[in-house]
């Protein structure tokens, strides 16, 4: 009875990055994230963006939909003809840039957090399942990814979307399961790696059933790697959301998107170049500042970059 309490044990103790990272505290990854000034960048950055979205009403005097004819395409606050209230300008329909700005932030956290979670949550399951029982699971689930790296995913979605029609549920769930391949992919080589070690092969012992295994043993040591993709693929989404929109087949009006805004002001970049230009920079921001971040939970996460501290 003690030999087999001291395999459970044993069987149970998480091992990898994962573990190293619990036992160093939120204080070691602190000083991490002061240490890295791109990582601190891009902390900033999705800081202050989410802080836009979460309180766009207190932040906007003037409602994104409000369309003013008479006050159409004015500069913004530093330029001659500008109005004190627009300190933005206003669009091609008078409506304010700046809240149509600070709204569209929403749209873009909603359906990026909320496609890379439809696309972490296919891409893991399948990998776990393709990488533990092998086979002809595995097989059949990598010869579906392959199919689906065949094929533009850019095409794929705008022929889903095309049938289906625009709107942010639809999006959120035509970008989630259009992108799931490279998490199947890495969770799959990841897997293929622990499922040899000791301590999966002492929990088979001890008779662990295999989704616990997969849950409780395998998955927090290939979390990592699943942290480091989602956080890359959030930035993917927003610009994949902003490249529909601006083609007409994303977010619907009159809900506010930066895709939006960019189809909209193209045809006034040489006269009202305001129209275009601040949505773009609010795109290439916050884009920036997930990237940045990502790239430090990729230094922080990843086992390889530990030699270099």
């Amino acid at each position: 009875m003690a030999e087999i309490n001291e395999i459970q044990a044993f069987s149970s103790a998480p091992v990898g990055q994962v573990e190293e990272l619990k036992r160093a505290g939120i204080g070691r990854i602190w000083k991490q994230l002061l240490r890295s000034k791109t990582g601190l960048l891009g902390a900033i950055l999705v800081l202050i963006v989410c802080c836009t979205a979460l309180f766009s009403p207190l932040l906007t005097s003037h409602n994104p939909a409000d369309i003013d004819p008479l006050n159409r395409l004015k500069p913004p606050i530093w330029l001659d003809g500008s109005m004190p209230e627009h300190w933005l300008g206003t669009d091609n329909l008078g409506r304010d840039m700046w809240s149509r700005i600070v709204y569209g932030a929403r749209i873009s956290l909603v359906v990026g957090i909320g496609a890379v979670l439809v696309s972490g949550s296919i891409g893991a399951v399948l990998g776990l399942l393709a990488g533990f029982y092998g086979r002809w699971i595995d097989a059949i689930i990598m010869r579906v990814a392959d199919a689906f790296l065949a094929i533009p995913t850019i095409l794929l979605m705008l022929v889903v979307l095309a049938v289906v029609g625009p709107g942010m549920t639809t999006l959120i769930f035509v970008i989630g399961v259009t992108n799931w391949v490279s998490y199947t992919r890495v969770v799959r080589g990841e897997v293929l790696s622990i499922k040899e070690r000791d301590f999966v092969k002492a929990a088979k012992a001890v008779g662990s059933t295999n989704r616990r295994i997969l849950f409780k043993h395998i998955f927090p040591n290939v979390l990592s790697s699943f942290i480091v993709i989602s956080g890359m693929n959030v930035a993917t989404t927003i610009i994949m959301e902003a490249s529909l929109s601006f083609l007409g087949l994303g977010i619907k009006p009159p809900a506010v998107s930066w895709g939006g805004m960019l189809s909209d002001g193209r045809q006034y970049i040489a006269t009202s170049w305001w129209v275009a230009t601040f949505p773009g920079l609010a795109i290439t921001i916050t884009v920036l500042g997930v990237i940045f971040l990502g790239d430090w939970l990729r230094d922080v996460l990843d086992p390889h970059m530990k030699a270099k501290e």
